[in-house]
């Protein structure tokens, strides 16, 4: 039985999204199961792509800007040879070249060349917006505008052979934001022809893996993660009994009572481990609120 309003449940749930459904679909099938509106995603996952996607319920979609700049891992194929217009195996075929001399050591080498702080081309495809647009929404009726390249971080580009010659897998750890598809394109670039990708899979994003991600028909209540369990990969400070009311009422700490060090940001937890809120880093020696999950009544 779905919960009512009076049983809102705020967590996240990190769901192994099917081939086939867009992260759109997911939060609509997911406001469906828990029987509730207020439900959002991080970290956008293409169509064709599967995977991890970190869902959030409740007061927990307040939280969700937090995991989407965790760095993220892939695994998919490079197909030598092919270049299409998406980028990937969903598109049109815009130009072939014969590759079949390639050796895994060459797309190592490119990968190598791939690897590091880059600039990235975002494609057609995705959902970024020029002039107040998507450019997946241009790419629908057929315009291709300038993009300007983003900077990103490769942190790990791994090669292997696939099953069949001309293909060849590939495993990436990347910053957010870093389009895997445009890194296949430019790896067939870089060889001297042109590559596309297939058989997309995000296998983690932060600390949030494959092993613990559900299909949509095995979401329940008993499989939503805390909100203190979703900001898992922050830092988490104990707040003092003294200062709870404080965090209630949105106003700045000090770090030094706090024990607080580094650039931030933090969850600040009571002593169940229960989350109060999110804090920022200033120009002084005082922390502020970046979301407040429990405010004063």
């Amino acid at each position: 039985m779905s919960p009512g309003p009076a049983e809102q449940v705020n967590g996240l749930v990190v769901v192994d999204k099917e081939a086939g459904w867009t992260s759109h679909d997911v939060v609509a099938r997911c406001r469906r199961i828990f029987g509730q509106r207020r439900v959002g995603h991080a970290g956008t996952l293409d169509p064709d792509a599967t995977g991890v996607l970190l869902v959030g319920l409740g007061r927990a979609t307040r939280l969700l800007r937090f995991l989407t700049a965790l760095p993220k891992t892939y695994q998919g194929e490079v197909v030598l040879g092919t270049a299409t217009s998406t980028l990937d195996a969903s598109g049109e075929v815009t130009g072939v070249w014969d590759m079949g001399a390639v050796t895994l050591a060459a797309v190592r080498e490119a990968a190598a060349g791939l690897t590091g702080e880059i600039d990235q081309v975002p494609p057609m495809v995705s959902a970024r917006k020029v002039g107040g647009r998507r450019l997946h929404a241009l790419a629908r009726e057929g315009i291709e505008v300038e993009r300007a390249a983003r900077p990103v971080t490769v942190h790990r580009f791994d090669v292997t052979p696939g099953m069949t010659p001309g293909v060849f897998r590939i495993e990436v750890e990347c910053s957010s934001g870093t389009y895997i598809r445009t890194l296949a394109a430019d790896l067939g670039t870089a060889l001297g022809g042109g590559a596309h990708l297939r058989n997309l899979r995000r296998t983690r994003i932060g600390s949030f893996g494959v092993e613990e991600a559900r299909r949509l028909d095995e979401l329940t209540p008993a499989v939503v993660l805390s909100p203190a369990q979703a900001l898992r990969d922050l830092d988490q400070v104990v707040v003092p009994p003294d200062a709870r009311k404080l965090v209630a009422r949105g106003l700045p700490l000090d770090r030094v009572p706090l024990g607080v060090s580094g650039d931030g940001p933090w969850g600040l937890v009571d002593d169940a481990h229960h989350l109060l809120a999110v804090y920022e880093a200033t120009e002084t020696d005082r922390i502020k609120p970046s979301v407040v999950v429990e405010a004063a009544g």
